[in-house]
């Protein structure tokens, strides 16, 4: 691996300057394929790789921030946002990668050029920041480095990773914690930086197909390969918190995301139904009673597993799960990531069509959401 910084003089290829209004896809060129989506840290944005260049846009109100198309090239298949600063980690990719896939460049926005780059023997899969490190992830290794000088701090070996399966807490100062795949097939990998501790969990029995990390590293949700059950954990001993049911029959789970208190969990899957699940435990590892909670102790019947609690331990573990809150459903068969929004109660789903949805769901009664908004990212911003 070698670890290079740009040339300062060198004249990158002329893309537009932040003070240049986006330019939409003339009627005759296509609209770009997607290749890449993904959340800033808090949720408030998100960006998308294109095979022609990267776009940034806000959440709500939904616009776009900013789009850099390439003049040659120009496939970006990783956008890794630092909320919304200035700096942007990008990796190449689709068919005529802008740049190297085994290269992970650093872009400021401000500037419109690469300041720095870090070079590997072997594809990226992802990149990770946050505001004191950059998180490198190929497919059995993960690099961690330190984002003032670019230092090598850490390397650690996973299982095999295409996904580029990696969670960082945002926590300020030396406190991240770091979740991966572990060396075996279902186990994951807590490295805890402020107390230096590295924790081992068996979440599955199979591989390990999506995790998160509520923003304090508190808090870890699971899903296997399986894709029926989600588990959530404790960061520090480790320990099952939580079980939820998404379905019976298998799934590929795409994303999973905690809301910002820890009081909601959402799940989405290649099934094309977007699952909310109420959360009995915070970060803190204490039981809690959220308003559905709250409302389903005094109406038992009403939730989805209490009416067989009296057949536990007679029935399969099936009939006594914990089930979704609230739903949404979309098209079966497109990648849907999710986060929640920034209004309370409301949901953020980006499909790798294109599409934005930010849906809102009840609380108490739960049920299907209710749709707020749609909209096409990959339309001209003239159409906003």
């Amino acid at each position: 691996m070698t670890l290079n910084s740009e040339d300062p003089n060198h004249n990158p290829d002329p893309i537009q300057t932040p003070s240049s209004p986006p330019a939409p896809d003339s009627p005759a060129t296509p609209p770009p394929s997607l290749l890449h989506l993904s959340f800033n840290q808090d949720h408030a944005c998100f960006a998308v790789g294109t095979s022609r260049g990267f776009r940034i846009l806000n959440c709500d109100p939904f616009r776009e921030i900013f789009r850099r198309d390439f003049d040659r090239g120009g496939g970006v298949a990783v956008v890794e946002m630092l909320f919304r600063c200035n700096i942007l980690a990008l990796v190449g990719g689709g068919p005529d990668p802008q740049y190297p896939p085994s290269k992970v460049m650093i872009w400021d926005d401000h500037q419109s050029r690469c300041i720095g780059e870090l070079s590997f023997r072997s594809d990226v899969r992802s990149v990770r920041l946050r505001r004191d490190r950059i998180v490198v992830v190929l497919e059995q290794k993960i690099f961690v480095y330190n984002f003032v000088d670019l230092k090598l701090m850490h390397q650690i070996e996973t299982i095999a990773n295409p996904k580029g399966l990696c969670a960082v807490s945002q926590g300020a100062g030396g406190s991240m914690v770091l979740v991966c795949p572990g060396l075996q097939k279902g186990q994951v990998r807590i490295e805890h930086y402020a107390s230096k501790r590295t924790k081992f969990v068996m979440a599955h029995d199979s591989r390990i197909a999506c995790f998160a990390l509520t923003q304090d590293g508190g808090l870890l949700a699971t899903a296997s390969s399986k894709g029926t059950l989600v588990r959530v954990f404790n960061t520090v001993d480790g320990t099952l918190r939580q079980e939820v049911r998404r379905g019976a029959d298998r799934a590929e789970i795409y994303s999973l995301a905690f809301s910002s208190n820890a009081e909601w969990l959402a799940v989405s899957s290649d099934k094309g139904t977007v699952h909310v699940f109420g959360l009995k435990v915070n970060s803190g590892s204490q039981v809690k009673e959220t308003p559905r909670i709250a409302a389903e102790l005094t109406r038992s019947s009403s939730s989805p597993s209490s009416s067989l609690s009296l057949f536990k331990g007679v029935l399969p573990k099936y009939f006594s799960s914990e089930w979704s809150v609230a739903q949404f459903r979309l098209v079966e068969g497109t990648q849907y990531i999710v986060a929640f929004g920034h209004q309370k109660n409301t949901v953020v789903i980006l499909g790798m069509d294109g599409s934005f949805y930010r849906c809102q769901f009840d609380p108490v009664n739960g049920g299907e959401m209710s749709q707020l908004e749609y909209h096409n990212c990959l339309k001209p911003p003239s159409v906003f």
